[in-house]
C-alpha cells in the first residue's frame, strides 16, 4: 500500500513532466528546420518553466507556501492564478473558432479563390506554399468556373514574386492561364486581401472570396477580410505538418491576442 501511494504521488509529478517534455520537444523541432517564431519562443518558455516545476515540485510548493504567507505574496499568487486562468480560457475559445474557420468550405462555385502567399525557395513554392497550392488545385480542377487569385510579393531572399510562383506552378499543373490573376505586390495578410480585392473588382470576378491558407491561419485571416469590408468569406484550408502545429497554433493565438487589443 505504500509503495502503491508513492508511485501515485510521483505519477502526479513524473506524468505531467513528461508530458512537458514531449511538449519542449515539438517547439524545439521546428528550429532545425530553420522555423523560430513567437510560437516557438513562447512554447519553449512555457514547457521549460514547467519541467522545472515539476522537476522541483517539492522546492516550488515550498516557495509557494511561504509566498503565501505573506500579504503581498498572497495579491501576487492571486493575480497570477487569475491571469493563468483568463489565458488557458482564452486559448480554448479562440482554438475553437480557428477549428470553425478552417472547416468553413466553399458552399457554391460563385466564389473567387484568393492563395495568401507564402516562402519561395530558388523559385520554386516551400513545402506549405505547395500544399495551399495544392488545394487550390483540386478546388480548381473540380470547379472550372472559379478563377483564383495567387497573393504575394517579393521577399528580398526571394529570386520571383511568391504570385509568379505559384501562378507557374498552377499552370504546370493544367489550371489555364486566363482563369490565375496576380497579385505581386503584398508583404502581409492584410496587403493580400486588399489588393486581391482590388483585382478582383476590377476584373468582374466574384467577391464571395474564399480564402486558400493553412487551417491555424483561417480564423485571422476571416478577421482581416471582415475588416476591410470582406463579409460572408469561405476557407479551403492546407494541412500543416504535424510537428509544426504547436508553433505555428501558438503563433496564431498570441497574434489574434495583438489583433484584437491593437
Amino acid at each position: 500500500m505504500e509503495i502503491m501511494g508513492f508511485l501515485q504521488k510521483e505519477n502526479t509529478k513524473i506524468i505531467p513532466a513528461l508530458i512537458s517534455i514531449v511538449m519542449l520537444v515539438f517547439y524545439v523541432v521546428p528550429i532545425f528546420r530553420g522555423i523560430f517564431n513567437l510560437g516557438n519562443a513562447f512554447g519553449i518558455a512555457v514547457t521549460a518553466v514547467l519541467i522545472l516545476v515539476f522537476v522541483f515540485y517539492g522546492r516550488f510548493t515550498g516557495r509557494l507556501r511561504a509566498l503565501w504567507n505573506v500579504n503581498a505574496g498572497r495579491t501576487f499568487l492571486s493575480i497570477a492564478a487569475v491571469l493563468v486562468v483568463l489565458f488557458v480560457v482564452y486559448a480554448a475559445v479562440i482554438s475553437a473558432f480557428m477549428v470553425r474557420a478552417a472547416n468553413d468550405t466553399p458552399k457554391t462555385d460563385d466564389t473567387t479563390l484568393v492563395v495568401l502567399g507564402c516562402k519561395v525557395k530558388g523559385g520554386a513554392p516551400s513545402r506549405m506554399l505547395r500544399k495551399r497550392l495544392d488545394k487550390a488545385y483540386d478546388y480548381l480542377a473540380e470547379h472550372e468556373s472559379v478563377s483564383v487569385v495567387v497573393s504575394g510579393g517579393k521577399g528580398s531572399d526571394e529570386v520571383i514574386s511568391e504570385a509568379e510562383c505559384m501562378k507557374t506552378y498552377l499552370t504546370e499543373r493544367g489550371i489555364a492561364p486566363e482563369r490565375i490573376y496576380m497579385e505581386d505586390r503584398s508583404v502581409n495578410t492584410e496587403e493580400n486581401l486588399r489588393f486581391s480585392q482590388e483585382i478582383i473588382r476590377r476584373e468582374g470576378l466574384s467577391e464571395n472570396i474564399t480564402i486558400v491558407t493553412d487551417a491555424y491561419h483561417q480564423y485571422r485571416a476571416e478577421m482581416i477580410a471582415k475588416q476591410q469590408g470582406i463579409n460572408g468569406t469561405s476557407n479551403i484550408s492546407a494541412d500543416t505538418s504535424w510537428y509544426l502545429v504547436p508553433t505555428y497554433w501558438t503563433r496564431e493565438l498570441i497574434g489574434i491576442g495583438y489583433y484584437y487589443i491593437k
